[in-house]
């Protein structure tokens, strides 16, 4: 065997054995490379398939979950807002929810608590109260009933009869409980609903219910009448089936398990694609009313890696064939180098092929790139474009270079350290931020959502953009808020009307009852309540939309007529402190709106017969910059509250009997946002709380010590 070798040797020389050991070295390692490349990159296009198929499945759950319970503490709210609720009250505030599109909904209904003793009565109450044929069917003795009274179908499934005592359920009684002890919304375990148990087997699926208390209007004790609960159910494979099936559009398998009490888990709906097989998961949680729910994705690798999974391995194998029969080839025509050189010209055709299907790819990619309508950029460390499609260069057309960025208002320029593409460079990913852009050609400009991520190109720093137009929908969505404040406008005159018949009502009432007079009052009250309502609203949709109109304002006097107006009809004075307040530069009738939202909230939110104090105060922020603090020694906003006082219809007081709608602090945010500054809430170290927004300066502040007042 070794004489052969070395006779074989020595027939193709020393020189020609050492360059075939070359060439299948090399051969072997650049195959088995080029396989587990491949494979590499099908393995990370499926996590970033299960990456963005989960993202958007908890999304879209979340999303589905958040407008439910939305709903159903509106209609909650609406119930509980009637001293006397009758059928036709319900009938009417749930009319809208047939088309409200709430897939999975079976029903909504309302249901009160009964013991023994009160059954006759109850039952009494309600026939009189608009369901003449009720009858209550207690279940048991000796424990609390829980009788349904109205019901809404959402569904043409058969409904359960008026007077249907759940208290028998463990799921929907427990849920029901904790519900009216939390005072908040509450989610069930899973189970069978009764009205499904008489379905076939293979028809039931695991449902759940979602129960919100109604209370009634605060009393003058600051205490609120529990008037029962309403309830809605839904079929979790209905309900969460269609969101998720949206959400992956067909590219992973998607399950949702609900941990029930005692901690057991079931699994509540489940999408999955025909001849999958995954083997990436990934779990994440998704908060159901008190609960947390487990969402799992999961992708199958070997269809989401853009390419056949064998491929690595065809790959590998063929550039080891091939590799072996260049080498075979050498060695036999070593002696014939022309004859050699058209073998391996030959033998390499498989090579050029598989460099065209890689061409191939590069020009899908390419096409795919023109072709869409959002555009997609890539710059290097320098800011220079990499890569940007023709999408992209439509939308942004010369309005870099012609500094034509501005935020949504379209007059002010949006800051470049704040662009989303300036942010992903510095290795910040950002979603949807809003700019408009505008260049000569386009004067009314284009409005655009932008999302940034950090990315690497051959080592080196980059940045990804991608690029939606959304000025059409703004568009819709400012026509919508038009419409909205025309019909808040015309709400007013018959409130007007109300107010006015009512005050007149009780005057003309020749021995004044004492009940009418309080039904009148009550009345009398409600219009204003609403006025302050539909005020709010306009304000809050003027924040948002209305064009800013920024000038030079002189921060004492605009403090000074605030404070005026607040205090002026006041019989006790507050205790008010001033400091030194420069120019800034704003839009005088909305910075008036934050200023008095915030004096108006530290003279409100005050313990009970003490005097507000309030300290109004300016001190330097960033360069070009100031902060204005409104502090205060009121009752303070518990910590649980401070990150959502700012969102819309959000009061931290709910429970006690201070007024107000929730839309006040959303505004003064709304406000600051598109001044380009920021708005916070702190304790106040003396007790009570602390304001700061920033704002635009007109000239520098200079930090004076006289600023400080001795109890902010």
């Amino acid at each position: 065997m070794t004489g052969r070798l070395g006779k074989a040797v020595r027939q193709v020389g020393w020189a020609g054995a050492l360059a075939i050991a070359v060439v299948l070295a090399l051969g072997l390692g650049a195959s088995w490379q080029a396989a587990h490349a491949i494979h590499q990159g099908q393995q990370e296009r499926a996590q970033a398939v299960l990456d963005r198929a989960a993202d958007l499945s908890d999304a879209s759950v979340g999303s589905e979950v958040h407008r439910y319970l939305d709903t159903l503490r509106t209609v909650a709210a609406a119930v509980g807002s009637h001293n006397e609720l009758t059928y036709d009250d319900f009938a009417a505030t749930t009319a809208p929810l047939r088309q409200a599109g709430l897939v999975g909904g079976t029903s909504l209904v309302f249901l009160v608590a009964a013991d023994d003793a009160q059954v006759p009565a109850v039952q009494d109450y309600w026939r009189r109260r608009g369901v003449p044929d009720l009858e209550l069917k207690p279940q048991g003795t000796g424990r609390e009933h829980l009788f349904t009274i109205f019901t809404r179908p959402l569904d043409d499934t058969p409904t359960l009869p008026a007077g249907t005592d759940l208290s028998q359920v463990a799921e929907p009684t427990t849920a029901l409980w904790e519900s009216r002890r939390s005072g908040e919304t509450a989610v069930s375990d899973t189970y069978v609903l009764l009205r499904d148990r008489n379905l076939p087997a293979d028809q039931q699926q695991l449902s759940f219910l979602l129960a919100s208390p109604a209370y009634g209007d605060p009393t003058p004790d600051g205490r609120r009448e529990f008037k029962g609960w309403v309830v809605l159910g839904l079929r979790g494979q209905d309900f969460i089936g269609r969101v998720l099936n949206r959400a992956t559009q067909g590219q992973a398998d998607a399950e949702l398990w609900a941990r029930n009490g005692g901690g057991q888990e079931s699994r509540v709906a489940r999408l999955h694609q025909a001849g999958h097989h995954p083997d990436r998961r990934r779990v994440t949680p998704v908060p159901i009313a008190n609960r947390e729910w487990q969402l799992v994705v999961s992708v199958d690798s070997a269809r989401m890696g853009g390419s056949a999974p064998i491929l690595p391995l065809f790959v590998g194998l063929g550039g080891t064939l091939l590799t072996l029969l260049v080498c075979a080839m050498l060695w036999a025509l070593a002696g014939a180098r022309g004859r050699a050189e058209e073998r391996v010209v030959t033998a390499t055709a498989g090579l050029r092929a598989a460099q065209r299907v890689a061409d191939n790819q590069v020009a899908l990619l390419n096409g795919i790139l023109e072709r869409i309508s959002d555009g997609v950029g890539v710059v290097d460390e320098t800011g220079e474009f990499l890569v940007h499609n023709p999408a992209a260069q439509a939308m942004l057309g010369d309005a870099a270079q012609d500094s034509g960025i501005f935020r949504p208002d379209g007059t002010t320029p949006f800051p470049t350290d704040e662009q989303p593409i300036v942010r992903a460079l510095a290795g910040v990913a950002t979603d949807n931020v809003e700019m408009l852009v505008r260049d000569p050609d386009r004067p009314e400009g284009v409005l655009l959502s932008v999302s940034g991520r950090p990315l690497e190109v051959d080592g080196q720093r980059a940045a990804i953009a991608v690029f939606h137009d959304i000025t059409e929908a703004r568009e819709r969505e400012a026509d919508l808020a038009a419409f909205a404040g025309i019909v808040a406008h015309d709400l007013k005159n018959p409130l007007t009307v109300i107010g006015a018949h009512a005050e007149m009502g009780r005057d003309a009432l020749p021995d004044r009852p004492e009940h009418a007079v309080e039904s009148l009052e009550r009345v009398g009250a409600g219009v204003v309540r609403m006025r302050r309502l539909i005020d709010d609203l306009l304000a809050y949709v003027t924040a948002r939309d209305a064009a800013l109109k920024t000038t030079e304002v002189d921060l004492a006097l605009l403090v000074t007529d605030v404070v005026a107006e607040r205090v002026g009809h006041l019989r006790v004075q507050p205790d008010l402190y001033v400091g030194t307040l420069p120019r800034v530069v704003a839009d005088p009738a909305m910075l008036r709106h934050v200023l008095d939202n915030l004096v108006g909230n530290a003279l409100k939110y005050v313990h009970p017969g003490r005097t507000p104090k309030i300290d109004i105060s300016a001190h330097p922020a960033a360069p070009g910059w100031i902060r204005v603090e409104v502090a205060d020694r009121g009752i303070g906003i518990p910590d649980a509250d401070k990150p959502h006082v700012f969102e819309s219809f959000h009061r931290a007081h709910a429970g006690q009997s201070y007024g107000g709608t929730g839309l006040g602090l959303a505004i003064c945010r709304r406000i600051v946002d598109r001044h380009g500054g920021t708005i916070t809430v702190t304790d106040n170290p003396g007790g009570g709380s602390r304001f700061s927004f920033t704002i635009p300066a007109a000239v520098p502040l200079v930090p004076a010590a006289a600023d400080v007042h001795e109890y902010a």
